[in-house]
């Protein structure tokens, strides 16, 4: 049983002081396949190096985060086209619009999500899409976008049932973590509407932990408590909770 997390931020300062322990942990727990996303070029060498001492486990993204698109944002955009050409990466992620930190970047985050989704038809690399508060400014550039060969992820999904199959619609499937246990994270009351098809799991560590580890720090080997409340919405056992997801980012990730 090979449990994949489809985003946990591995190079996360919160994991200085135990990295080796932490991905033990997730190794132990048979989280094996661990794809990290990108924030900004001031985290690529600890990627890189990430993989290195992980080559069987971790598999790279590559992409600017939208909370990081400032005035730099362009020179940041070049980072990212020339790692695309260097090195091999799994996706273009984690892209998209945030609106809950800044509203007034919102032309540069638009800019940079449009260029960005342009890299990955390219490079034929999935999307891996942040959204935070911004539905409609997403799904209005996933419209005009739109092809056969856009797909992807939008992690850390939060939305209504209408905004779950409208995301569907552009080939995407939904990340599922933490927000799944909480009492008012809202998503557990439709998610077994969603065909488990359109599922993979993800942690976001060192963020957003589930039950019972709320409020404290993310890891990956915390997945498990992912699968055991998607085992109960969709009353099918663990392990072929674990053998569908791990199908499904397979087909997303090409690995």
């Amino acid at each position: 049983m090979i449990i994949t997390d489809t985003h946990t931020h591995l190079y996360s300062e919160s994991f200085d002081e135990d990295r080796t322990e932490m991905m033990q942990r997730a190794l132990n727990a048979n989280v094996k396949r661990l794809f990290v996303p990108a924030i900004d070029s001031t985290y690529t060498a600890a990627m890189l190096q990430l993989e290195k001492d992980y080559p069987e486990h971790v598999f790279l993204m590559m992409g600017l985060h939208p909370t990081h698109v400032k005035e730099n944002y362009k020179e940041e955009l070049a980072h990212v086209e020339e790692l695309l050409q260097q090195h091999k990466f799994y996706a273009v992620g984690e892209i998209g619009i945030d609106l809950y930190w800044d509203k007034s970047t919102l032309g540069m985050q638009q800019d940079a999500f449009r260029h960005q989704i342009k890299l990955a038809k390219q490079h034929q690399l999935p999307i891996v899409i942040h959204c935070r508060e911004a539905f409609d400014e997403i799904f209005e550039i996933l419209e005009e976008e739109k092809s056969d060969d856009l797909f992807g992820i939008f992690h850390c999904f939060t939305g209504t049932i209408e905004q779950a199959h409208q995301a569907l619609s552009y080939n995407m499937k939904l990340g599922i973590g933490g927000v799944a246990t909480f009492k008012n994270g809202k998503i557990d009351q439709f998610l077994k509407e969603i065909d488990l098809e359109h599922i993979v799991l993800e942690t976001d560590a060192p963020y957003l932990a589930p039950k019972p580890f709320r409020g404290k720090r993310n890891e990956s080997s915390y997945i498990l408590k992912v699968v055991e409340k998607l085992s109960e919405i969709y009353t099918i056992s663990e392990e072929k909770i674990v053998d569908i997801t791990t199908e499904n980012s397979k087909a997303v990730f090409g690995v």
